[in-house]
């Protein structure tokens, strides 16, 4: 059975777990709500969201060095408590963040950072290149949904696969972080560095190179 956003915002309302795990726990419940609602608690999902909005003003700000200098990343995750910022098992989390930030670049947390004018330039892109591929014009709109959503999986943290899991995202890995610690975790922001990006590399004349060599 197909599952579709009307199911998955359904089953958000009722459990509170993130959009992307009500999606593939619907999948696996083959579009049974009921069903996936047991999955989602059985994973820690639901129950975990319920401490979503709790505020969370403490943990570290972690960096991470990478590829002998050339990557570098600095990320701040919250949590509740002084204590549990404290925790090897706190910092190794937050350590994984770095990591994946370093390995996988990613543009923002979440897909609600995302500007609105990117997002539509996005959409147009997407729009022109489904068209141009020949699709019907009835059908446009569903595939550019389907191919934004594909955008955010890759640019936004929060919904990018797990470099060290790939079957679960980083929505999921905190989400089983905050059941097992107890309280609410938060990754807020990062920025992340990468040599000479955004450097204009230098280009040498070619024709002057020539007449250098032929001492013209």
């Amino acid at each position: 059975m197909a599952v579709t956003a009307s199911m998955v915002k359904e089953l958000r309302e009722k459990t509170g777990a993130g959009m992307l795990d009500c999606k593939k726990a619907l999948e696996e419940a083959q579009g049974d709500i009921q069903k996936a609602s047991e999955i989602l608690r059985e994973k820690g999902l639901a129950a975990a969201a319920n401490k979503a909005g709790r505020i969370a003003t403490e943990g570290v700000v972690e960096s991470y060095i990478h590829a002998g200098g050339r990557v570098g990343v600095l990320v701040e995750v919250n949590c509740e408590t002084d204590f549990v910022a404290k925790t090897d098992q706190f910092k190794s989390f937050v350590k994984d963040i770095a990591m994946q930030i370093a390995a996988v670049s990613p543009l923002y947390v979440r897909r609600e950072e995302v500007p609105t004018e990117e997002l539509e330039k996005e959409k147009e892109i997407l729009r022109n290149q489904a068209l141009n591929e020949g699709k019907p014009e009835k059908i446009v709109d569903k595939m550019v949904e389907g191919r934004i959503n594909k955008y955010y999986e890759e640019n936004c943290l929060m919904e990018q696969s797990f470099v060290k899991d790939p079957d679960k995202t980083i929505s999921t890995l905190v989400n089983e972080k905050i059941s097992v610690i107890g309280e609410n975790i938060s990754i807020r922001r990062f920025v992340r560095f990468e040599l000479g990006e955004g450097l204009e590399k230098k280009v040498d004349n070619f024709a002057e190179e020539v007449m250098s060599q032929a001492k013209l």
